[in-house]
Formats: structure tokens, C-alpha cells, sequence
């Protein structure tokens, strides 16, 4: 259409015609449109594409909560802001309340998540578009909005475009990047192993742009070593090793992870199982120990990768919740775990063999030493409770010598 009597005309059908109508308009427009750039998208609209994008995101503002066709109405919005040399579309796209119309897409409960996700993909154009673009975002609760959707979404597509978005957000926006940050250590409370697993992710990429951290990530963040979800203890052990960086959580990171080697048992809850006791019991250890083995699995890692860091350990008194941990029966994982860990630490300052063979006693510190990663098969119920009960204290050690 590119002269003005064309123009009208498509004008014309569009404001004559009914949803089924503009859909099908909008149809064709995206599948000729999408990729051209601002100049030949004015060249199409006899250099009057804005009169067609005003009506575009009219009818969105005014039919977004019914849904109907608002994945292919977003689509059309964004051929216009993701057009190279469109400036002008996305700022008047942004004048008449586009923005605030996508966040409240976000917040609906009645439209569906591939909708959510086009709006999401609207507003990391927007973001990219520079720093004043992502501070409108912030300005007008995005990042609120963003996490509420990654956290309630089904949707594993739309959960990962809330990410990309969250972390263009925490870019080059000095003003609102610790407010995003808040944002990702509050997603590491819901219930979601998705929306945990792309949060911890994108807190390693946002403490690098903060530089800092935060104590309050410190709780939350062990609380990930709680997860059934193999992929979600990754990546809590991966930035829990990234924080070792930081001063201000790195000692009470140390601290709390060698107090989960000796954890404190809850009551069970209310609730009952088949109303059998022991499953009751059974079902409200099992993330504690969990947490366990991965605390001994992470003390392990830390230990392996900075000999200042296994010091560091060791003044928290370490030695002996590790073989506390080992002494556990009833998660042969924590046993496992801690025994490498321990290895870790023998290795690592062989002056500690002789106290963890007077801890053990010699028959089990041969054992030990021969196969740690099998110890846990082969200690017997005595032998376990000797661990269990362990007095072990380093302290007279570390002022005698630098292990």
C-alpha cells in the first residue's frame, strides 16, 4: 500500500471490521512485515505507519483482559518496536501506556502464558532499547511484575523469557540494579524448581553486575540445598562458590554451611501420610539430610578449590560435623559426601591424621583411608555412633601450625 489511497482503504477495512476481520489483517501483516525496518515499514505505509500502530495498540489496551487474539496482536507490536531505525515507534508505543498495558498482561490470571510470553519478548525489546527504557520499566513495578510471572507460570517458555528479561533489566541500569536483585533472591523462596533453578542463574550474572551481595541472599540460598531437583543444587553450590568472593557473606556462608552437617530435626507437620508414623517422620527428614550431603558435597568443592577457603573451614570448627555427618545412617548420601569431604581435608593438611584416627579409631580410619567412598557400606551401628558422638576439636592444631 504504498500510496495514500491504499492507505485509507486498509484504514478504512480496519476501523469497518470486526475481530475476525483485523486478525486476519494482522495475519498478513506480520507475515510480510516481520524483519523490515523502520524505513520500509513506512515506505509500506505511505510514510503513515504510525496511524496503524495507534490502532494496533488501541485495540490491545482496550481487549487485552478478553485475550482474544492477543498473542498475534503483540506480534504485530513488535515487528514495529523490533524494527531497526524505528525509535519513533517505540517511543510512541511507550506515550500512550504500551508498557504499562504489558505488565498488567503480566499480572492477569486469566490469560494464557504464550500470550504472557509475547509480552514478555515486548518488553525485553524495550529494555534493550537503552538505560531510560529500562528504568521506565523499573519505575512502573516491572520487575515485580516479571518475577510474580516467572514464579506462578506453568509455562517453562515464559518462565525463561522472564529470565532473559530480568537479567537485560539488571544491564547498564545502575538506578534499579539491586532492586532486580532483590527480585531474584525473592524468587529463591517459591515453589517452582524452574523459576529457583533461572533465578540462581541469574544471581551469578547480577552479583557480578552489583559487585556485591547481599546477607539476606545467605538463608534462601542454603535452603536450595533442600531441592529434590539435582539441576537447582547445581546451581546453588555453583554461586555459592561465586559468594566466597564477597566479604560481607563469606564468612557466615562458611558458617552456615558446616552447621547443616549437624542439622536440628523439625516436628513433622500436621499433616499425615497413609497415617503411617514412620512414613511421616521419614517424609519430614529427608530435605534435611538432603541439605546435609549437599552442604558436604559444597564444603568438599570449596575445599578443592582454594586452600585459604579449607582454612577457613577448618576455624569453623568443620572436623567435626564432618564426622558428625558421617555417623548419619539414615541418609547414606550425607555419609558419602562427608567422607570425601573429610578426605578432601586429610589430604589437603595431612598434620589432621593423627586426630582424625584418634576420632575414628584405628579399624575404621584403615577403612577410611583405603575406600572413603565406601566407609558409609561397611561402619557398623558402634562405629557410627562413635562419629556421631565425636568431641573432635583443631582449634590447638591451627595455632601451632598453618595447615
Amino acid at each position: 500500500m504504498s500510496s495514500r489511497k491504499q492507505l485509507v482503504e486498509f484504514l478504512r477495512e480496519w476501523d469497518r471490521g470486526g475481530a475476525a476481520a483485523r486478525s486476519h489483517m494482522l495475519e498478513v501483516f506480520v507475515g510480510r512485515s516481520l524483519g523490515e525496518t523502520g524505513p520500509e515499514l513506512e515506505l509500506r505505509f505511505a510514510q503513515a505507519a504510525s496511524l496503524f500502530l495507534a490502532r494496533l495498540t488501541a485495540w490491545v489496551r482496550l481487549h487485552y483482559m478478553f485475550g482474544t487474539y492477543l498473542g498475534l496482536q503483540l506480534r504485530a507490536v513488535s515487528v514495529f518496536l523490533s524494527a531497526s531505525n524505528s525509535h519513533r515507534y517505540l517511543t510512541e508505543f511507550l506515550e500512550v501506556g504500551g508498557v504499562l498495558t504489558l505488565l498488567e498482561i503480566l499480572n492477569q490470571k486469566q490469560i494464557k502464558d504464550e500470550d504472557k510470553t509475547e509480552a514478555l519478548r515486548l518488553l525485553q525489546i524495550i529494555s534493550n532499547a537503552g538505560r531510560k527504557y529500562k528504568e521506565f520499566i523499573c519505575e512502573n513495578f516491572g520487575v515485580q511484575a516479571i518475577v510474580e510471572c516467572l514464579a506462578k507460570s506453568t509455562s517453562v517458555d515464559t518462565k525463561e523469557t522472564a529470565s532473559v528479561l530480568l537479567e537485560s533489566l539488571a544491564h547498564g541500569n545502575y538506578k534499579y540494579q539491586k532492586q532486580v536483585y532483590k527480585g531474584l533472591v525473592a524468587l529463591l523462596q517459591c515453589t517452582s524448581p524452574t523459576a529457583q533453578q533461572l533465578a540462581l542463574q541469574n544471581l551469578r550474572t547480577a552479583h557480578k553486575i552489583v559487585n556485591s551481595a547481599h546477607p539476606k541472599i545467605i538463608e534462601p540460598l542454603l535452603n536450595m540445598l533442600k531441592s529434590l531437583n539435582l539441576e537447582v543444587q547445581y546451581e546453588a553450590i555453583e554461586l555459592i562458590r561465586d559468594l566466597m568472593a564477597y566479604d560481607e557473606v563469606k564468612p557466615a556462608l562458611l558458617k552456615g554451611l558446616v552447621a547443616l552437617l549437624k542439622p536440628v530435626k523439625k516436628e513433622p507437620q500436621q499433616y499425615q501420610i497413609l497415617k503411617d508414623p514412620e512414613r511421616i517422620n521419614m517424609t519430614a527428614s529427608l530435605p534435611v539430610f538432603i541439605q546435609q550431603a549437599a552442604a558436604a558435597k559444597a564444603i568438599r568443592m570449596l575445599s578443592q578449590g582454594s586452600s585459604q577457603l579449607s582454612h577457613d573451614l577448618l576455624h569453623h570448627d568443620v572436623m567435626h560435623h564432618v564426622l558428625y555427618a558421617m555417623g548419619n545412617r539414615e541418609h547414606a548420601d550425607s555419609q558419602k559426601q562427608a567422607c570425601l569431604a573429610l578426605k578432601q581435608f586429610v589430604h589437603t593438611h595431612p598434620v589432621l591424621e593423627g586426630h582424625v584416627q584418634a576420632a575414628m579409631g584405628v579399624t575404621l580410619f584403615d577403612l577410611f583411608m583405603n575406600n572413603p567412598e565406601a566407609l558409609y557400606m561397611k561402619m557398623n551401628d558402634i562405629q557410627a555412633d562413635i562419629l556421631v558422638s565425636n568431641k573432635t576439636n583443631i582449634s590447638e592444631v591451627l595455632e601451632e601450625c598453618a595447615c
